[in-house]
């Protein structure tokens, strides 16, 4: 199999790749079956000459690689016909910007694997950036904090040479006794607990932030059951996940406590807003910053009103008018970080976790005959067709 790292090509700029060179050639090394064409870039986190160092070959033209592998979504004019791609397709929920790219796909007979889709027997997901999304984005909280209160200063994540790098930027941190609310405790959920704890910030138990009071700052890391409850008592926790709509939110408790959110929870749409708009003009509704690692438009944090980008993060959330405003314009706004491609601010650091899982959990599915059915799952489109899977795409992909 010929496997080729493709540059990426998408508008701004991504430097993560899927392979860092140590990790091409430990897979030459390891999977003899295998020969990795990298495709040049001067966008890359690493330099074209770091694979020729160590004898991969770095070309222009890269039609005659079986498997193309990248990480954000290819431009249409760069895609070739009958050729397996892997790529975060952002497809799956018939995103209008990505229709376009879906139908040409299917136009051109590609096989679409997506990583998104990549799942186990219990369909779990086996490859993300998440860790790396929540790195970034509670390192960002706290950034925000010390800017909007003028306690100390950050560099910004994107200006760390490494995650080690960050770590050190987080000794300045000095808070007041505040309390900071974490709500996952998926991949992205783990990498801001990381963050916080880091920082040595203390972490405390549902019960202790909302009934006592603190000389320190604290954090508590929500659960959903935590913050929805069913509509009715007999209704068991363990059905949210498939039946979300059977349960009403139940954050609001912990917003009149919470001076600093940080939001990487899971939403589905049929599940209610954590809180509506007009619940933030209420007197004891106390949070001040917004770190809106999940970036779901009108999704279950009404107050992120667009997604914000690595070069200009912030912007302020009016709590009388529910209008934007420029940062830090106001004390009583609500600031929110919405950056929706964190993970690029340390683009190294997250290459080299990606690649990890990338050798060990999706590569040998290559070579097994995809027994598990790993590679079908995630496929999306291929032969010019959807697969049933994902026929439901049907009516996406047909209209222009």
């Amino acid at each position: 199999m010929k496997l080729g790292v493709i540059r990426e090509g998408k508008v701004p700029v991504d430097r993560r790749v899927v392979l860092l060179p140590h990790q091409c050639k430990y897979i030459q090394e390891h999977f003899p079956d295998v020969k990795v064409l990298v495709q040049s870039s001067v966008v890359r986190c690493v330099r074209d000459e770091e694979y020729e160092t160590l004898g991969l070959p770095v070309v222009e033209n890269i039609d005659e690689c079986d498997v193309l592998i990248g990480v954000k979504e290819v431009p249409i004019k760069d895609l070739i016909p009958e050729k397996t791609y892997m790529f975060f397709s952002h497809t799956i929920k018939k995103q209008p910007a990505n229709r376009a790219l879906l139908q040409a796909i299917l136009a051109k007979n590609i096989r679409l694997i997506d990583y998104e889709c990549l799942t186990d027997e219990n369909e779990e997901r086996i490859i993300a950036f998440g860790r790396y999304a929540g790195i970034v984005g509670a390192y960002h909280a706290l950034r925000t904090w010390g800017l909007k209160y003028k306690l100390f200063e950050l560099h910004r994540a994107i200006d760390c040479k490494s995650y080690e790098d960050l770590l050190s930027e987080l000794k300045k941190v000095k808070l007041p006794p505040i309390k900071i609310a974490l709500t996952g405790r998926g991949r992205s959920g783990k990498g801001a607990l990381e963050i916080l704890r880091a920082a040595g910030i203390r972490q405390v138990s549902a019960q202790e932030y909302l009934e006592k009071d603190f000389s320190e700052a604290v954090f508590v890391q929500l659960a959903s059951s935590d913050y929805y409850k069913p509509k009715h008592p007999k209704i068991p926790f363990e059905v949210f996940y498939d039946n979300p709509e059977f349960f009403e939110g139940d954050f609001l408790k912990f917003a009149y406590y919470t001076d600093l959110f940080i939001s990487t929870h899971f939403w589905h749409p049929k599940a209610p807003k954590l809180f509506e708009l007009p619940d933030t003009q209420k007197e004891n509704f106390r949070i001040r910053v917004i770190a809106d690692i999940t970036c779901d438009i009108g999704g279950s944090i009404p107050t992120t009103l667009r997604a914000s980008t690595i070069a200009d993060p912030l912007y302020d959330f009016n709590r009388k008018t529910f209008q934007e405003e420029r940062a830090f314009s106001n004390p009583e706004n609500i600031t929110i970080m919405a950056v929706d491609n964190l993970p690029t601010e340390l683009p190294f650091s997250a290459s080299e976790d990606f690649g990890e899982q990338f050798i060990q959990r999706v590569l040998p599915h290559f070579f097994n005959g995809d027994k598990d059915g790993v590679l079908q799952r995630a496929t999306i489109a291929e032969k010019g067709n959807l697969t049933e899977k994902f026929s439901y795409l049907q009516d996406y992909v047909a209209e222009h």
